[in-house]
């Protein structure tokens, strides 16, 4: 039987492997949609890659170096081999394929990405850059840096999420889990300052709001963030997540110890943390070859 070609149809509705798997994936394993699209589109991906010849090892392998070397990110790159191992894992299991091409395959070597950090006095120069009467933005910029937070935990932040008394905010990350982060005396102030002077006084429980008065979406804050990046003359490119990598990189370059650090970025993996210590370490090289008289 071949084992994945463009006209190979199974099940009762007719609706082929891809979205039987898919069908498997949604109603008895309930993985979010955004994991259904991810794991459709890397399957049509294959397919094609296939154009109607049986896959093998061989053609996983040679897939899987295509993949690598268009330049994916090494996200993008384990995602897509664990799509194709979950998807023959199930094809054998039901009996659609008498072996799996993906048992023990080996993956390409791919190499950790690091979180890309901005300097502390590119920071400085960015949360400058708003004008002194755009008190949102500031609060919003001045937010991002001082809590660490993701894009959908700062569009997501409620007005009774801030205790600006204690410097606290309440934030709901992945999975929606709640953590409370610390701010600064800067975030606290441009926070206050947008509440009493810039955020209209309408029953949006909102925190941000848009010029129409509901709450910020997330385009709007990538193109916020990118905006003043431009105008600081950061040659970088910059995000709204740029600002949680440099949150956390300073953090750590200027002695927090990991255990907190991780508490406050919400990981629930103290390895993913551990990331960002590369980057301290780099920069800390860099610095050294750069000054010492003997380097």
């Amino acid at each position: 039987m071949d084992e994945l070609t463009p006209n190979l149809s199974a099940g009762a509705n007719g609706s082929g492997l891809i979205r039987e798997f898919l069908d498997f994936l949604n109603f008895e394993k309930g993985y979010s949609k955004h994991t259904l699209s991810n794991y459709g589109r890397d399957l049509k991906q294959f397919k094609k890659f296939l154009g109607g010849r049986t896959a093998d090892r061989e053609l996983i392998q040679a897939y899987l170096k295509k993949v690598s070397d268009a330049g994916y990110s090494p996200a993008s790159q384990m995602r897509m081999h664990a799509t194709l191992k979950s998807f023959y894992h199930y094809l054998l299991a039901e009996g659609k394929v008498k072996s799996d091409p993906t048992a023990d395959l080996k993956l390409p070597k791919i190499g950790k990405r690091l979180p890309k950090a901005l300097s502390i006095k590119d920071i400085f120069t960015l949360l400058k850059a708003p004008a002194k009467d755009n008190v949102r933005d500031l609060a919003i910029l001045e937010m991002l840096y001082a809590a660490g937070l993701r894009a959908s935990e700062l569009i997501g932040l409620d007005l009774n999420d801030v205790n600006l008394q204690a410097g606290f905010v309440k934030c709901f990350g992945k999975g929606g889990k709640e953590r409370i982060v610390p701010i600064g005396e800067s975030a606290k102030a441009a926070l206050e300052k947008y509440l009493k002077e810039g955020r209209p006084k309408i029953e949006e429980k909102a925190l941000f709001l848009d010029r129409n008065g509901t709450r910020l979406s997330r385009q709007a804050l990538w193109n916020l963030v990118k905006k003043y990046a431009r105008k600081s003359g950061i040659e970088k490119k910059v995000y709204p997540h740029t600002l949680r990598h440099s949150f956390a990189t300073h953090l750590l370059e200027r002695g927090a110890d990991l255990r907190t650090v991780q508490e406050m970025l919400g990981h629930s993996n103290i390895a993913t943390t551990e990331i960002y210590t590369f980057v301290s370490r780099d920069r800390l090289k860099k610095v050294y070859l750069k000054t010492h008289p003997r380097a």
